[in-house]
């Protein structure tokens, strides 16, 4: 099943969030039928409160990817890019890809050198 983005609205804050083809791959995959109806923020926030944790200890930065403002669960000391929930999964996704590339190559060098050995 072919998954597209969908334009959702949050319950809390009122703001539209994209529930990406990736969230829906993921959420069918877990047996999960009902779309979110909080935005990442509203999300982190929640956690947060449910834990008993203090809200303030969440931050709000802009994305070093792509500049949307985007809610975390620490305050960033500023060393490290933050990035969004979409440009985090974007990122993880292709260092993934890189690895099983690398993985693909170093492989195919073993095979050569078993072959001419």
């Amino acid at each position: 099943m072919v998954f597209q983005d969908k334009d959702l609205t949050c319950r809390d804050c009122s703001k539209t969030f994209v529930f990406s083809g990736g969230e829906q791959e993921f959420f069918s995959a877990k047996g999960l039928v009902n779309e979110p109806k909080r935005c990442p923020n509203c999300r982190i926030l929640m956690r947060v409160q449910r834990s008993g944790e203090d809200p303030n200890r969440t931050a709000e930065v802009a994305c070093a990817e792509c500049g949307s403002p985007t809610r975390v669960p620490f305050q960033p000391k500023g060393y490290r890019p933050v990035y969004c929930s979409y440009c985090f999964r974007t990122k993880k996704l292709e260092g993934q890809g890189g690895k099983e590339a690398a993985e693909l190559e170093h492989s195919a060098d073993e095979e050569q050198k078993l072959a001419a050995g």
